[in-house]
């Protein structure tokens, strides 16, 4: 979504189209523009060019005691209703249904206790370690386990046992400006859980599991219900192993250490998260690594239905929108994966579900691996600083906008998007182009795609630059929009094409092709008439070698080719309709044989864009915006214009008429009929009345 200074707005149209774009490799050496942008945005990450598994070696370290072994010699304690009683020489105080360690050592507890306390309280270093092997714990008042003072406690499920902690709604402090034990299972220190067995938390007053330092889970079963928050590690939550399911009133998992910001990492090499969260799914205070894992998560009651579209979202005041998307406030986050300083993904399967982004970073995300899924109220993935992509699979199937931040540079990775809105959003800032729309300053605003593949299907522009667009590598695929309004490329400065493979279809009212500084060639069709939804285009040159076949999937008046296969001075032909016996896929046929078809036209390739109709070559910017747009203006006014002939007085009446019909104030139709009274007529393919029959 376009957040410029502009004099002209885009006008709102719903023309149906179609775009579907196919780039590939081309093999030559682009090594230069390649690492110089995959190393900018290398250097705007926490991460830089390092394997996340071995960034969280680095933070995270597990001792022997950290990972589950045998025990023996250990203190017994049984529990039995009201009261307990203990066998062994550690250090234990029973006092009714209150039982007190008081030194470091190993403890086994089983049996159950109606309404009672384990509190640890070492006087003494070293660890303690509590063995649950069937124990029940309930507290109507306070934490069922309450880890007072210990230099560090570790609490095991014994094999093939499952042991609850419940608390009561209210807790019953000594001191009223008291505010801690706040979880069924709290710790002031140091606490790891390992094992094999399995833990029931059930959280009645606040949070499930929470540590006032680190946090380490190295195996168990885990179910955590809590009306706030599922687990809490302060200074550092790690995860090394473990079947975690949460359901939770406020946030999932997260690290709160807002003053150190060496710390309040959340670390996870591995395990099974089943989140559900009414706030964050899981939030980190500085940085989310991720090295492996499988991560179901559902935040504020996941993706809403419908989500609202741009001309919804631009309603004039006081009208309400029909969109059930995401509607939280300032201080409710409803996110599936959060951080403010870096997410960094570097494998593991993730489903994520979320009411607004689901991916999110106040800073920088850097994807290396995965296979990520994502279903978003807003932003699939955003980052107000940079994304970086290295690998992985990434498929957002529902979002407002499908990825945005200031920079995003794709290296590598697989990348399949679905958008009310923009496809992928050159903005940044804080939610820079969500719900809000906030401007951002252009100057280092770029996408760079060095490598990989992209495929976007989007109702707004599918490559939105408020900036610049780099191509020096990798398969592009762009679909739509049908919205004569919106453009399968948009972009404010220019887009330099020096490699890769790029096909988009789509609307043609505001259509742009690549840059004129472009070192590959590119064309832009612009046919007089919508072409129906899955007509084959095909492309091909003077010996009949195919540059392209695709059946885009929607209504499409234009479409963008560049491709290392298009040679100046060399003569092509463009086809309409037909059939091919290659392999689809994203509506591009690789391989077989194309025919049947009618030729459409026959040119040469004369420029670094070729601008093309049924009649054959043409002037640039006589087939839609493009690079004789001045940059930062209204693709309306600039050179080569719709408006551009227009004296002054009567640019600024047109100027307010398509602001109102931005605003929502007036409809399309209105506004159509109050350009025609000024003797303003909309250019073939880009008339508001046209593109809505």
């Amino acid at each position: 979504m376009k957040k410029r200074d502009s004099k002209f707005i885009k006008v709102t149209a719903s023309l149906m189209c179609t775009a579907i774009l196919f780039a590939c490799s081309n093999g030559e050496d682009k090594a230069t523009p390649t690492n110089d942008s995959l190393a900018k945005a290398e250097s705007l990450s926490t991460i830089g060019n390092q394997d996340i598994a071995s960034v969280i070696s680095e933070k995270v370290t597990y001792s022997d005691e950290d990972l589950y072994s045998k025990w023996d010699n250990a203190t017994s304690i049984k529990l039995d209703g009201s009261s307990a009683s203990f066998e062994g020489d550690g250090g234990v105080v029973i006092d009714g249904n209150i039982i007190t360690i008081r030194t470091s050592g190993v403890y086994t507890i089983s049996g159950k206790l109606d309404d009672g306390q384990i509190i640890v309280d070492a006087e003494d270093e070293g660890a303690v370690r509590l063995i649950l092997n069937g124990a029940e714990i309930n507290s109507s008042s306070s934490s069922p386990v309450y880890v007072k003072k210990a230099e560090k406690t570790i609490v095991s499920l014994e094999e093939g046992t499952e042991n609850l902690l419940t608390d009561g709604e209210k807790y019953v402090y000594e001191d009223s400006e008291e505010d801690e034990p706040s979880a069924a299972l709290f710790s002031k220190g140091n606490l790891t859980i390992n094992g094999s067995g399995k833990l029931v938390i059930r959280g009645n007053y606040n949070d499930g599991i929470a540590s006032k330092d680190e946090l380490k889970i190295t195996g168990g079963t885990i179910e955590i219900e809590a009306v706030d928050d599922g687990v809490i590690g302060r200074d550092l939550l790690a995860v090394k192993e473990g079947n975690i399911s949460i359901k939770a009133g406020g946030d999932g998992m997260k690290s709160t250490n807002d003053e150190d910001t060496s710390k309040a990492v959340i670390a996870i090499e591995g395990g099974t998260f089943n989140i559900t969260a009414a706030n964050d799914g899981i939030q980190a205070e500085t940085s989310l690594l991720v090295a492996d894992g499988n991560f179901t998560v559902s935040s504020g009651g996941g993706s809403p239905e419908s989500i609202a579209t741009k001309e919804e979202s631009k309603q004039a005041p006081g009208e309400t929108s029909t969109s059930t998307a995401s509607s939280a406030t300032e201080t409710e986050s409803t996110k599936g994966l959060k951080a403010a300083v870096e997410v960094a993904i570097g494998g593991g399967s993730f489903n994520l579900n979320s009411s607004d982004d689901a991916i999110h970073s106040n800073n920088s995300i850097t994807i290396t691996g995965g296979d990520i899924k994502v279903a978003s109220g807003d932003d699939g993935i955003h980052a107000d600083t940079s994304i970086l992509t290295k690998g992985g699979n990434i498929n957002i199937t529902k979002s407002y906008e499908g990825m945005e931040s200031k920079t995003i540079t794709i290296a590598d990775g697989k990348i399949h998007v679905k958008a009310s809105d923009d496809g992928i959003n050159i903005g940044g800032g804080n939610d820079g182009s969500g719900m809000d729309m906030a401007q951002t300053d252009a100057e280092d605003n770029l996408l760079s795609i060095n490598g990989g593949y992209v495929y976007v299907d989007s109702d707004g522009d599918g490559l939105d630059s408020n900036g610049s667009i780099s191509m020096t590598d990798g398969t592009v695929i762009v679909s739509g929009p049908t919205n004569g309004g919106n453009g399968t490329l948009d972009y404010d400065q220019s887009f330099e094409m020096s490699g890769g493979f790029l096909i988009g279809a789509g609307s043609s009212g505001m259509a742009q092709a690549i840059s004129e500084e472009s070192t590959q060639n590119g064309i832009m069709m612009t046919y007089s008439e919508t072409q129906s939804a899955g007509t084959l285009l095909h492309l091909e040159d003077s010996e009949g070698n195919t540059v392209a076949t695709v059946a885009p999937e929607k209504d499409y008046q234009s479409v963008v080719i560049s491709s290392p296969e298009l040679t100046k001075d060399a003569s092509y032909t463009l086809y309409t309709g037909g059939t091919s016996t290659g392999t689809e896929s994203d509506g591009l046929f690789e391989d077989g044989d194309y025919q049947d078809g009618t030729k459409v036209v026959e040119f040469t390739i004369s420029d670094a864009v070729t601008w093309v109709n049924e009649s054959g070559v043409t002037e640039a910017g006589s087939t839609g915006g493009g690079p004789g747009v001045e940059p930062g203006v209204g693709r309306g006014e600039g050179k080569g214009g719709m408006f551009a002939d227009l004296n002054e007085e009567t640019r600024e009446k047109v100027q307010s008429i398509m602001e109102k019909e931005r605003s929502g104030t007036i409809t399309s139709e209105e506004a159509q009929q109050q350009l025609a009274d000024l003797g303003v007529e909309m250019p073939q393919g880009r008339g508001m009345q046209e593109q809505n029959q």
